[in-house]
């Protein structure tokens, strides 16, 4: 399996928006906590509150990890301003039309900003069409997959 195989089956696992686990850790000391995410430019994107404790924890240490069902991705975590301030608005449409509930409740606070992580590794745990368990091992640096049959 090649690279952009793998990609495909990582981006058919997420599609547009998760609710995906963010795990960030600051002084030896971790936190996880479910942010809405949305996928799109070969980046995951969420939004915060520039006062919360996770904002605090990614200006110190932008290494992060996100988890869904199965798929792990581990990243870097840029801040990219307030989500009103993004070109073309982007993220403020996909996260309306996705995910309108939590949009209508915070989308005129004025302190919600744009976090983009951009993948480095991604781990996916997988059946194939017997039910045989596998790992993909997926390294966005290097473009290069493992597969891994599980027993």
């Amino acid at each position: 399996m090649n690279f952009t195989e793998a990609k495909q089956i990582m981006d058919h696992k997420l599609g547009d928006w998760k609710i995906m686990a963010l795990a960030s850790c600051v002084n030896d000391y971790p936190m996880v906590r479910n942010v809405s995410c949305i996928f799109y430019n070969d980046r995951i994107y969420f939004k915060t509150d520039k006062n919360f404790r996770k904002t605090k924890q990614l200006y110190t240490n932008n290494k992060v990890a996100l988890c869904f069902n199965g798929v792990q991705v581990e990243g870097i975590a840029k801040i990219k301003g307030l989500v009103v301030e993004e070109k073309g608005r982007i993220f403020e449409k996909k996260y309306k039309e996705y995910l309108w509930q939590s949009y209508n409740a915070y989308s005129h606070i004025d302190t919600e900003i744009l976090v983009e992580v951009e993948p480095k590794f991604v781990e996916i745990w997988d059946e194939d069409e017997n039910r045989k368990a596998f790992q993909l091992f997926i390294d966005f640096n290097t473009k290069s997959v493992e597969y891994k049959p599980y027993d």
